[in-house]
Formats: C-alpha cells, structure tokens, sequence
C-alpha cells in the first residue's frame, strides 16, 4: 500500500477548488440545473463560492458548469469573488460523468498547486472551517482527507433481489462529505487513471493510497431531493437570524 504521508508535506505552493456544478438536478424537479437554483434569492452556487472564499484557504477556484449554464456560472463567481481575498477563477463545461466532470476542472488549475479541493456546489452550506480542516490534514501529509460524520442508521447490505446479504459495524461507517482534498499530484494521477467512481477519494484509494477522514459538518448535507432544498432553507434562515 502506498504510505498515506506525501515525501514533503511542508512544501506549501497553493490550493486550488475544483467546484462541481455540472449536475442536471432531476431529482430536484426544478426547471434549472441544481447549482441555479435559489435558497432566499441567492443560487446554491454562489453560496457554495462564497463558503470557499470565507475559508480563507483557497488561491484559484475552478467551476464546472453544464454545458449551455457556463455564463450564468460566471455570473454566480462575479458576484462571489466581492470577497478581498486573492484568488484566481475559471468556468469550464462539465462532462458525461461526475470524474469526467472534475478532471476538465483539474485541466484548467494552475499545475504548480501542492492541494487540490473537489467540492459539490450542491452541498452549499458547508462551512467555511471546513474547508481549512480538509487543507491542514493533506498539509499534514495525508495523501487525500475527506470530512465524514457518524453514520446513525443500521446499514444493510443487500442483493440484486433485496436480500439482505450483511450489516456491517456501524461504528466503522462514516458518512462523507466534500470537500475532499487531496495531494495535487495524487489527484492527477488518480484521474490520468482513467476509472470512474461517486466520489474522488474512491479513485485515490484504487491506487492504494490512503485516505483518512476529518470532522465533518450538519450543514455539509447534499441537496439532491425537494425535500434536501427544504431542509436546507431553513438551515440558511435559522444561520442568518
């Protein structure tokens, strides 16, 4: 198995986002792709930029967007990038595939990052300590670090036909999030890989490095569902009262 610390985790040259934004949302039932959709006039993209800019962690941002939404996606980071930090941003189309998706973002970063985040636009409300949480753990050497909660439900293993084939130890599941980081030449080699997976760190595992999980966040919840867009605008009232 390759060793879980990178050769020099001190050597700090930048961290760059990849923001996935490139869903179609049809689980949602709304007339717009997910991240153009509105929690109190405001698109669960840009308050998914705007969780990243408060980080105050992140040096260049990289939207991917569904093909025909790429100037509406700028929009969204114009409006976002108010914040005074440096950074620099981009909008790229998305592909057939979500790691399809996130490998034209990984095109379009700066090559000399040593961090590379992968976050979900649709999970909108992850706070911003998050984000700092992920980039100290990949700093600290981890090859890839993912933000994961205690899973509370039994979880059943079933077949083709709905038996149910095992229960692990809910103590040993987690619960993942985004944003995933990752060593930024982990990350690339993962994808240059050519698989595909749900998620980043399933690609950084196949190639036997380990992935270790830090504290995550309530509020880093997916919106897939109408009931997830619900729960999420009152979660977004009750932080602003």
């Amino acid at each position: 198995m390759t060793d879980a610390r990178t050769d020099d985790a001190h050597a700090e040259s930048g961290v760059g986002v990849v923001v996935v934004a490139a869903g179609s949302g049809t689980r949602l039932g709304a007339d717009v792709p997910k991240a153009f959709v509105e929690i109190d006039g405001v698109t669960l993209l840009e308050t998914a930029l705007d969780g990243v800019l408060a980080s105050g962690v992140v040096d260049e941002i990289v939207v991917v967007a569904p093909a025909g939404w790429e100037a509406r996606a700028q929009e969204c980071v114009d409006l976002a990038a108010s914040c005074p930090c440096a950074h620099r941003t981009a909008v790229v189309t998305g592909g057939a595939e979500r790691t399809d998706s996130v490998a034209a973002g990984l095109a379009a970063l700066s090559g000399d990052l040593d961090v590379i985040l992968v976050h979900d636009a649709a999970r909108c409300l992850a706070p911003p300590e998050l984000f700092g949480r992920v980039v100290a753990a990949v700093r600290g050497g981890a090859a890839g670090a993912v933000p994961g909660l205690a899973v509370v439900d039994t979880i059943k293993i079933v077949d083709a036909r709905g038996v149910v084939t095992g229960t692990p130890a809910r103590a040993d599941l987690r619960a993942v999030q985004t944003p995933q980081g990752f060593s930024a030449p982990v990350l690339r080699a993962a994808h240059a890989a050519g698989i595909q997976a749900t998620d980043d760190a399933a690609l950084v595992e196949a190639l036997g490095h380990e992935v270790v999980v830090v504290e995550g966040h309530p509020l880093a919840a997916k919106i897939t569902t109408p009931e997830d867009l619900h729960r999420a605008r009152a979660l977004s009232a009750a932080r602003a009262d």
